[in-house]
């Protein structure tokens, strides 16, 4: 058996998603896929398009063995935070043998020497760091500007300032540099590969191509009657994607956006103390009062974000700030959960062959794996039990953003099993 690991949204899956599984287990060799899955709500701080069962059971039609959910405290967090939650699950199954991952560079030893950096921290690095941090430049800039002086000054990296900043504030550069210093921090065996993403950029919106992004999948189902013209997607989605897009959204469980939950945040903010915001994860000083005097004039999610960004807030890191604030998402959890890593694995789906995966886990992981939601109760975990909650509370607050009121009921992690394929 060799197990090939892939990170993923799916939001929804794409026909680049399927060069993905498909080359990297072309690279691989590997005999069977697990794949960690963001649940409900992603790293860039939004609610995915459909639910995460209706996404695993797409992965599962395109060949993925096993979909894993990837706890929301590590989900809806900055670069560093999600990969090493996701990298941890994979480590911590035993039985993983490679991770494949995207990137728009396609050069893993580059890749690679600066996660090493990342991972070092030399001297040199961290006060080119604390001095961009000192003059209020935000992390991830002060951490891309750090960089490229270090690499510059002390590397024999053959690579000029405007290519590494171009590398370092690439979306699938950044997490693959994360996964790589991640897999440094676990000291795990798995063997890291990345496959150059092809054709369409991660921010673009052309759909001239077969293979686009799924930003602009969706721009095109959410600009247009999705009932009358979601056909229009074919040509850069497989037909089961399509099939099971059109079944969410005929039952009224998508399509979900972030302004579907501009009454639930106005209630929160508006109930909301300065120290309330205080607690939840990434509210640095100063910024609790610009969010509570912006909610008081705007009446969606979306102009809020608007409100509230600058250049030293982003709209990403202000998004992520707002649903951790709806789930209730505390800074100390986050901490705590970054020092000990996932303490459970929640099957959303398998195939036969993810049976198969499921079992060998069962024999070479201490982390329990969960099929059934209820069962959590039984493992007497402190850290599991809080992680797990923050999950039921995430599916919960997402099914209120259901089209179809029937739909908004309450514990819809209790009620749906793993999906079988």
């Amino acid at each position: 058996m060799k197990v090939l690991g892939i990170i993923a949204e799916y939001n929804p899956f794409h026909l680049g998603h399927l060069y993905h599984i498909n080359r990297s287990k072309q690279l691989t060799g590997a005999t069977h896929t697990i794949c960690i899955m963001s649940g409900n709500f992603l790293q860039r701080g939004e609610p995915s398009i459909v639910n995460k069962w209706a996404r695993a059971k797409m992965a599962l039609l395109q060949g993925v063995d096993l979909v894993l959910e990837l706890p929301v405290c590590y989900s809806v967090q900055p670069a560093q935070f999600f990969a090493f939650g996701a990298i941890s699950s994979l480590h911590l199954t035993g039985i993983v043998d490679y991770l494949c991952f995207g990137s728009e560079s396609g050069d893993l030893n580059l890749l690679k020497s600066i996660a090493k950096i990342l991972f070092d921290e030399p001297n040199e690095f961290r006060y080119n760091l604390k001095h961009y941090l000192s003059e209020g430049v935000q992390f991830p800039k002060a951490q891309a500007n750090a960089l490229a002086n270090y690499i510059i000054k002390y590397s024999d990296l053959n690579i000029d300032e405007l290519e590494i900043l171009q590398l370092i504030n690439s979306p699938n550069n950044i997490l693959g540099i994360e996964y790589l210093k991640a897999i440094l921090v676990l000291k795990s065996p798995i063997i890291p590969i990345t496959i150059k993403r092809i054709k369409s950029d991660y921010h673009s919106y052309d759909l001239s191509e077969d293979i686009v992004s799924a930003k602009a999948i969706r721009k095109l189902i959410l600009d247009s009657d999705y009932k009358k013209n979601l056909n229009n997607i074919s040509r850069n989605v497989p037909i089961e994607t399509l099939e099971i897009l059109k079944y969410e959204f005929s039952k009224g469980r998508g399509p979900i956006v972030k302004d579907d939950f501009s009454q639930t945040l106005l209630y929160c903010l508006r109930r909301a103390s300065r120290n309330d915001l205080l607690k939840i994860f990434d509210v640095s000083e100063g910024l609790e009062n610009r969010i509570l005097r912006k909610s008081h004039k705007y009446g969606t999610f979306s102009e809020i974000v608007d409100s509230i960004k600058t250049k030293r807030y982003t709209t990403t890191r202000i998004q992520r700030i707002l649903f951790n604030l709806l789930i209730n998402i505390k800074r100390s959890d986050i901490t705590d959960f970054y020092n000990i890593g996932p303490q459970y694995f929640r099957v959303l789906g398998f195939s036969k062959k993810g049976q198969e995966l499921i079992k060998r886990i069962k024999e070479t992981s201490s982390v329990p794996i969960i099929t059934k939601t209820s069962h959590y109760k039984k493992f007497d975990n402190y850290y599991l039990n809080k992680m797990i909650e923050y999950d039921i509370a995430a599916t919960d607050l997402y099914s209120l953003a259901y089209k179809n009121p029937d739909m908004r009921k309450k514990g819809w992690d209790f009620f749906n099993d793993p999906i079988i394929i």
